[in-house]
């Protein structure tokens, strides 16, 4: 079967804090909540898969972070490394080689992608942070029973803008975040679509538990 974009609804609590802290934040949560905003009037296109959203909530220099998981996307790896007290960089990955064991449907893709960004300690445990980055793709689908071309096989180019806000503790972290991405797609000749942009509006609420440098992750 092919994927296809899932659309989500994430809540978001607010934490207090003092006056100046939040004046520090207030761009970054203004970019959070216009991006949710316009959520609704994004753009769908089947050929894409969206892919985990990578949200470290870093906390000081030095920190690192790796992050296995499985999913709608099929299979999904992170990396993230604070490089100051206030800079950070991303990595990630995704893929997926599925088969239809009484058909010949298939599907398959391989997503990589790299970010650099600004992050800030609001208080003893809230976060706020912000990532822009680049990422290639490639999705090759076959479904049966369609009256459309049943192959799907295309190339992206993706650059995205992800601002999030967050909290982080010894046993917990969680986070809510908008990402904004902008997709060219690279058809090839076995596809009947032409080349096309499109942009995708993916809001996620990520939740960490376990106790400092292991934690099991979930994200919606």
């Amino acid at each position: 079967m092919i994927y296809k974009p899932v659309c989500r609804q994430a809540g978001l609590k607010l934490f207090t804090m003092k006056n100046f802290e939040l004046t520090k934040g207030k761009v970054l949560i203004n970019l959070l909540m216009l991006f949710s905003l316009i959520g609704t009037f994004s753009s769908c296109s089947p050929e894409y898969i969206p892919n985990m959203v990578n949200t470290p909530v870093f906390s000081n220099k030095g920190e690192f972070q790796a992050t296995v998981a499985t999913g709608t996307s099929n299979f999904d790896a992170h990396l993230g490394y604070a490089i100051t007290d206030n800079i950070a960089v991303i990595a990630s990955g995704s893929y997926a080689d599925q088969t239809n064991d009484t058909t010949d449907e298939f599907h398959k893709h391989l997503i990589l992608e790299g970010g650099l960004g600004y992050y800030k300690n609001l208080s003893s445990n809230g976060r706020v942070e912000i990532f822009g980055g680049y990422g290639i793709g490639q999705i090759q689908t076959f479904q049966e029973n369609t009256l459309d071309n049943p192959i799907t096989d295309v190339n992206f180019n993706k650059i995205f803008l992800q601002p999030g806000i967050g909290a982080a503790t010894d046993f917990f972290d969680g986070s809510f975040a908008t990402r904004l991405s902008i997709i060219q797609m690279l058809p090839s000749e076995q596809s009947d679509i032409t080349e096309s942009w499109h942009a995708f509006i993916e809001p996620v609420v990520t939740a960490k538990i376990g106790y400092r440098y292991v934690k099991a992750v979930i994200q919606i």
